[in-house]
């Protein structure tokens, strides 16, 4: 197949193409490479100086092509799509639950108006096929655990749960209006793993564990998160992408959420060394739990997390220590 990946330089992004390549499919890239990561976070710099580094290894491969371009730039995403594409897998957006509320004007234009641009443009242009990433953020504070894709989505709690919230209602509209597609929207838990986003507590604590800098600890630490290992994510979408639905929304987690003094607990044996902790309020916009019922993703996709918490960090340490900073 042909398949376009948008954000596919990004940290899930870049391991998807990289499966699909060496699985023997054609991709097409398309990221903006922006400095999102510079302005938000004090690794920022460093990190967007790896997002390039992330696709390094496919840039010769023949099946892959890069196209630097911005999903809100329509009139060059017109210009420029590919021809003859299969699928559109979109990852591409505006992450972060506590950088939404200083930018909510650039969250809208990006995860709900970049992603109606994207389907409209993919359409016009013969697509029928969508994998679509969405959020356990839209489950927002809602006390019924796990979450499971039939609860409801109305007590989200920042600008980022809301924008997508708003990208998965318009897709249904999308699809209401384009029955011919095959839509499957992806509600991810918690990510990490290799080239994990550098303003996520996963790579700060490994990093700062390993520096022995301090790490800035929002809240007591007893906030539950289901921990997803991004390979476990890269196989619920090569299933999504392989088993097309003509509408289906399926969490993706790991089913064992973990409180983050265990995270840190698990981080600090791996390392060998002790975290040093700067305690700080509760941040704005963060939930208590994640949990993610997967029951849909098992009987749907065949779907099951395969990465235990702590083979998960070993592979995170493993994966930074591997890379140092430039």
């Amino acid at each position: 197949m042909r398949i376009v990946v948008t954000g596919g330089a990004g940290f899930i992004g870049s391991s998807v193409c990289g499966a699909l390549v060496r699985r023997g499919d054609e991709v097409v890239c398309i990221d903006n490479f922006n400095d999102y990561y510079v302005t938000s976070s004090p690794d920022g710099r460093r990190f967007a100086s790896r997002k390039m580094n992330n696709i390094a290894s496919l840039r010769d491969d023949p099946s892959f092509h890069l196209q630097t371009r911005d999903i809100t730039d329509r009139l060059a995403m017109e210009a420029t799509w590919p021809r003859a594409v299969d699928a559109v897998v979109h990852l591409a957006a505006r992450a972060g639950v506590r950088a939404s509320f200083d930018d909510v004007s650039i969250y809208e234009q990006t995860n709900v108006s970049g992603t109606s641009d994207v389907l409209e443009i993919a359409f016009a242009h013969s697509v029928r096929r969508f994998i679509i990433a969405s959020s356990s953020s839209v489950y927002g504070t809602n006390e019924k655990v796990p979450f499971s894709e039939d609860d409801p989505t109305e007590r989200t709690i920042s600008p980022y749960a809301i924008t997508k919230k708003r990208m998965e209602q318009d897709c249904r509209a999308f699809h209401d209006a384009h029955p011919e597609t095959r839509m499957t929207l992806l509600r991810f838990f918690t990510v990490y793993g290799p080239r994990g986003r550098t303003d996520m507590a996963p790579y700060r604590i490994v990093d700062r564990c390993s520096r022995g800098a301090p790490f800035e600890r929002n809240g007591d630490g007893t906030i539950l998160r289901d921990f997803t290992h991004v390979s476990d994510i890269v196989d619920g979408l090569m299933r999504a992408i392989d088993t097309p639905f003509p509408f289906e929304t399926i969490n993706l987690g790991n089913n064992q959420p973990i409180a983050l003094n265990q995270f840190i607990a698990i981080a600090e044996l791996i390392v060998g060394a002790k975290l040093r902790i700067e305690q700080k309020n509760a941040q704005q916009g963060d939930v208590p739990i994640t949990y993610a019922d997967i029951s849909k993703a098992q009987r749907l996709l065949g779907w099951q997390p395969a990465t235990t918490i702590e083979q998960g960090i070993a592979n995170l340490v493993e994966w930074y220590n591997r890379n140092p900073e430039p």
